[in-house]
């Protein structure tokens, strides 16, 4: 053929005459000992790697980050350096709880999450387009997920463990409130904004630390699909956001998103109960917010599976001048990440090139699956005296002052209910329009569609908690919505 790239071969390199025929005894006879046959049914066999157990379904896109506004003042970390400074980046939104082949218009939290190319290394901001969790201690987070998959008996959807377990976990309800509003189901990934959720710490170049909070405010405004719109759109195109955020960066319509930081002192974390907890937000009134710089995705992936699917990020990947937080969730997911890349794509998953930083990388891990980086030059132990790769004293962070016995506490032991649980999702239900607070209490009445009664009325008075107005209008519209 005149546009042929070349002869075909196997994966050894060697050429194939015939892909059309398997090697048989006789036209009609059984196939024969067939190299060809047999690498491409093994290759086959192997074309799928397990999928996330979280965030399987998503899409994503290459662009780049531009500093617009001075945050040296806060931090050292390179990519911050100067206004106008450009970063190569990735980013990769997802659905939270469906399979990889399930509607990407789902009622669910989208997840958002980036990939910053500095001459640092790699920093990986992975949040949600949420600014908050359903829980706030990693040990629960498992089993939380549990009850967003399917029954394991049925192998279908089930209302009942949602709710149960919300029920039993209140801390849960600021989420569950912005689950089940209009931002439940937005359009896309382009009319979103994206959280980084937990806390982070910047550290600048006196050595001052202070902590903050990620805001990635959408510049194509939030767009959301109502429940009728969102149900047939899964079923005329499944893969919709995928769809509409490819589409718009072929056609050159490059989605854009502003980035915001909060900052709190030290001394301030000392005295907020929100400090340090997934579950609420950090009120804008007294910690506004701060433009730090713009995203723009300009560029697909040109193999969805090599530059998407094995795209593996972690929370675990900063930079200098970026550091972590006594955020429970947050360190347990600087754990769970990396352990599941490692299961999922393979200890060298940092070596694929969507992956791997690029900037210089030296360390002494060696070996292990996939191995492909040849290192010479220096030794794979340290300490040495031949010359390896050494560490970088005045990149340490400042000490954290850390109290406490070591014991399993419960945070709610020693607060108020009220300010604990209820007040930041009563703040937040107060703040939506009449109509907004309608279809809210229609969608929460809808999803209590098989869920015992004495569960329902257990979360009716969490509802009422939260506010009398929000119980009333769900309880109105359960026995009709929902058919208890």
């Amino acid at each position: 053929m005149s546009d042929s790239k070349g002869p075909l071969t196997l994966d050894n390199g060697a050429p194939v005459a015939d892909n059309q025929n398997s090697l048989t005894a006789g036209p009609n006879g059984p196939v024969l000992v067939d190299p060809v046959l047999f690498e491409k049914s093994a290759g086959f066999n192997r074309e799928r790697i397990p999928e996330r157990v979280v965030h399987a379904k998503g899409s994503g896109a290459y662009g780049t980050f531009t500093v617009t506004k001075d945050i040296t003042k806060y931090t050292r970390a390179k990519i911050f350096s100067e206004v106008g400074k450009k970063t190569p980046m990735l980013a990769r939104f997802s659905t939270v709880g469906g399979e990889k082949g399930s509607a990407d218009t789902a009622r669910d939290p989208r997840g958002f999450a980036l990939k910053f190319y500095t001459e640092e290394g790699n920093w990986d901001l992975v949040g949600n387009n949420t600014p908050v969790f359903f829980v706030r201690d990693p040990l629960k987070f498992s089993d939380f997920i549990h009850t967003q998959k399917k029954d394991p008996r049925t192998n279908f959807g089930n209302n009942t463990p949602q709710w149960d377990f919300w029920s039993l976990c209140p801390e849960s309800l600021h989420q569950v409130l912005i689950l089940f509003s209009d931002r439940g189901t937005p359009v896309g990934y382009r009319h979103m904004n994206g959280y980084g959720s937990h806390t982070f710490s910047l550290i600048n170049a006196k050595n001052e630390r202070v902590y903050v909070k990620f805001h990635f405010k959408t510049e194509q405004g939030i767009k959301n699909f109502t429940v009728a719109e969102a149900t047939r759109m899964a079923g005329v195109d499944p893969d919709f956001a995928t769809r509409d955020l490819w589409e718009s960066i072929d056609k050159k319509q490059f989605p854009r998103w502003k980035l915001y930081i909060q900052v709190m002192t030290e001394a301030e974390a000392e005295k907020r109960i929100e400090a340090f907890d997934l579950t609420k937000v950090w009120p804008h009134k007294e910690f506004p917010l701060i433009e730090v710089g713009v995203m723009e995705l300009n560029q697909n992936a040109t193999n969805y599976f090599q530059e998407i699917e094995q795209s593996a990020f972690s929370p675990a990947h900063v930079v200098p001048g970026i550091g972590f937080s006594p955020d429970k969730m947050l360190q347990g997911r600087m754990v769970s990440y990396a352990d599941a890349h490692r299961y999922r794509v393979g200890s060298n998953y940092q070596l694929l090139p969507v992956n791997a930083p690029r900037c210089p990388m030296n360390n002494y891990n060696q070996d292990g699956l996939m191995q492909y980086q040849v290192r010479s030059g220096f030794p794979n132990y340290q300490p040495n005296s031949l010359g390896g790769p050494a560490d970088v004293p005045s990149l340490a962070e400042p000490p954290l002052k850390l109290t406490g016995a070591a014991a399993r506490y419960d945070p709610k032991q020693g607060r108020d209910p009220k300010a604990d649980l209820y007040q930041q999702p009563g703040n937040l239900f107060r703040l939506f329009k009449a109509d907004e607070q309608v279809r809210l209490a229609e969608n929460l009445a809808a999803s209590f569609a098989g869920v015992p009664e004495r569960i329902f009325r257990k979360n009716l008075e969490h509802f009422r908690q939260i506010d009398p107005k929000l119980a009333d209008l769900v309880e109105q519209r359960v026995p009709t919505m929902a058919k208890l």
